[in-house]
């Protein structure tokens, strides 16, 4: 049998093939009129793509150094900051905030949770001076309530800083920046943009750009404040990754175009779209007997499965990648065994997510243990759940029209 390896992994994801071909016909300088016409154009297309008035700000660095900059630009030592976290990325934020001096307090959930907002209002001490967070904790599947916090540290009138790891959450979650008042967002290159790793990128509020010039912890490559000077002339401070950028233009534009040309519309459809398939696949699995690690606040981004009682996760991750080639995620840590994960992130459709489905039918059918852990398994149990999920959903109408009348007041 011919096997087409397909990725289902929450980063990197699927390549659209459009960033591809621009990308290897990125043959240019980044010192001249042609990049810097290129450069521009993406920035500007990234604040649509975001949803912001904000500046945006392009790092040739995965997402984690757009976290770290999040913290040593807007931060001095001995800061106190408040970190909100309930997985892997929420203690990568703690870890940052230590390494450059904060005193860190923490709200923190267990695993497959998400904490609760009278947590977070108890934590919040007027000298906090900035907040951490997830949109979506990847390493669990779970969605954190970024408004609510929003609207919690507002009504505290509270001085301190929103900051928002949004890589997996931009592209598959609703979210407002400039209306909820999220003071950074970050986003990253190999996720819903569909290009590979290599880039971040930071939406930052005017509060954020003012607080950066009263902090002193030291920064030079990922010093905010000289990319945005050199932003303006249509270059960066420093050597950019020419080809992810061309190909990052050609994603935006692919995006846009499934919006009837504007990106705003097609960031929405971009989120409607994963919604529909992460919908999909929670009813899939939980047809065939699996139970669902994060069931109260699920992700759009990414489903994390729990496996049967006594059954190493792993088992199912390598029977598809064996028999199919389809590349699923375990565990991240000191979860791995315990849960597997699927994306739905970018590139990924219907198509994609049926076939994903038929393929965990054939492994649980082709695993004894498997099929004998999941009692009542019959083939296309799993399929009927996610084709009647698929021909019942409605798409979130205000979230869709929002973006239309963004795309209205933009022209």
């Amino acid at each position: 049998m011919i096997r087409k390896t397909r990725l289902f992994t929450p980063g990197p994801t699927p390549l659209l093939p459009a960033a591809q071909f621009a990308m290897a016909a990125a043959d240019i300088h980044h010192r001249t009129p042609e990049f810097r016409a290129l450069y521009q154009r993406v920035l500007a297309q990234l604040k649509e793509f975001v949803g912001s008035k904000n500046d945006v700000i392009l790092m040739s660095c995965s997402g984690t150094g757009a976290m770290e900059a999040s913290v040593s630009n807007l931060t001095s030592p001995g800061d106190r900051v408040l970190v909100l976290t309930a997985g892997k990325f929420g203690e990568r934020w703690t870890a940052l905030a230590k390494a450059y001096g904060c005193q860190v307090d923490v709200v923190e959930a267990p695993y497959g949770k998400t904490f609760s907002l009278d947590e977070v209002r108890a934590a919040l001490k007027l000298e906090t001076r900035a907040v951490y967070m997830q949109a979506t904790e990847t390493s669990t599947g779970v969605r954190h309530d970024v408004k609510g916090v929003a609207d919690l540290l507002k009504s505290a009138k509270s001085e301190a800083v929103l900051v928002v790891d949004a890589i997996t959450g931009l592209g598959t979650t609703h979210i407002d920046m400039d209306a909820w008042g999220v003071d950074v967002l970050v986003g990253g290159s190999q996720k819903a943009v569909m290009i590979p790793p290599g880039l971040a990128y930071l939406a930052v509020s005017d509060k954020a750009w003012e607080r950066m010039e009263a902090t002193y912890n030291p920064r030079y490559y990922f010093d905010l404040r000289k990319e945005r000077k050199n932003a303006q002339k249509g270059e960066s401070a420093y050597t950019p990754a020419v080809a992810l950028i061309a190909g990052l233009g050609a994603a935006l534009d692919y995006i846009a175009a499934q919006g009837g040309g504007d990106l705003a519309t097609g960031r929405a459809q971009l989120v409607e779209n994963a919604e529909t398939i992460s919908a999909m696949m929670r009813a899939a699995v939980s047809a065939l007997g699996f139970k669902l690690f994060a069931p109260e606040s699920p992700a759009a981004a990414v489903t994390a499965v729990l496996p049967p009682e006594g059954m190493d996760s792993g088992v199912i991750v390598k029977e598809l990648k064996s028999r199919f080639a389809a590349v699923i995620t375990n565990g991240q840590g000191e979860m791995k065994g315990h849960l597997f994960r699927i994306a739905h992130l970018g590139y990924f459709d219907y198509l994609d997510t049926i076939s994903l489905i038929g393929a965990l039918e054939q492994v649980i059918y082709a695993t004894p243990a498997l099929a004998a852990a999941l009692p009542g398994f019959e083939f296309g149990k799993a399929l009927v759940a996610a084709q009647k999920v698929f021909a019942g959903r409605k798409p979130n109408q205000a979230a869709l029209d929002a973006a239309e009348q963004l795309a209205v007041a933009a022209k």
